[in-house]
């Protein structure tokens, strides 16, 4: 990331929570633009007389303050391991002008809304699903969160509220692909839409004419997703063409 076009402004860390040994999320309080649901800034620390910055979707929803960030921290992290030992009040630096179109923006208008997660992909979707539009523009929506292991679910309680909040009209599914709990899918997401399981799960079916996908998280999954919708007559969206698919893929 070139600081040539990076305006960054100094954040404070309002609060850390660590859900797993390497999972955890940051509140910061930053003075940034205005942003979309589903957008995306970037985040840095001076290391070693360096400054190591990576992007990251933003979990709360716009005009709210302080940010929240969710991560998980790989072996080889570096960034994120120091990230993840900040405490209450210590500085980080944040872009200042959030960026990104994985936004409801390019997903064109339809019945059922698909919400396609893996680990910290779940990010830009608490933040969508906690603004008006996607409940405006939409009758029902299916949040899937895919983990390793049950206790890599993170934010039972705002996923509550929203079932509370939307009744039938909000569906949530978890999977879980290392280890069988009950009320939730064992396996994978791509499997799933193969073989029927999601839509049987949910007690939706897909068709063209009102379903609409977005998924986010592991590229893997992503790309694997995507072909399985293609294979049933979905289209993605790109540049210049409106398709039934949004997607954005990273680790």
């Amino acid at each position: 990331m070139s600081e040539q076009i990076t305006r960054w402004i100094e954040g404070s860390v309002a609060s850390n929570t660590h859900w797993t040994p390497n999972l955890f999320s940051l509140r910061i309080a930053a003075d940034v633009a205005p942003f979309k649901a589903g957008q995306y800034t970037a985040l840095a620390l001076d290391i070693a007389g360096e400054r190591v910055a990576e992007p990251y979707s933003i979990l709360s929803s716009p005009g709210t303050s302080p940010l929240e960030f969710f991560f998980h921290t790989p072996i080889d992290g570096q960034l994120s391991s120091a990230l993840g030992r900040l405490k209450e009040g210590d500085r980080v630096w944040v872009q200042q002008t959030p960026e990104g179109r994985f936004t409801l923006d390019q997903v064109p208008d339809g019945q059922d809304l698909w919400l396609l997660a893996t680990g910290t992909g779940v990010s830009p979707f608490l933040s969508l699903l906690r603004t008006p539009q996607p409940w405006e523009r939409f009758g029902n929506i299916v949040l899937v969160y895919a983990v390793r292991h049950w206790h890599d679910i993170a934010y039972h309680a705002l996923i509550e509220q929203l079932r509370s909040r939307h009744g039938e009209r909000f569906t949530f599914i978890p999977f879980v692909s290392r280890e069988k709990v009950e009320s939730t899918v064992h396996g994978h997401i791509p499997a799933s839409i193969s073989s029927g399981t999601l839509e049987r799960v949910a007690g939706r079916s897909f068709a063209p004419e009102r379903s609409r996908f977005m998924l986010c998280g592991n590229p893997g999954m992503v790309q694997d997703a995507l072909a399985a919708l293609q294979q049933r007559g979905f289209v993605r969206s790109v540049e210049g063409r409106t398709g039934h698919i949004t997607l954005e893929a990273y680790w």
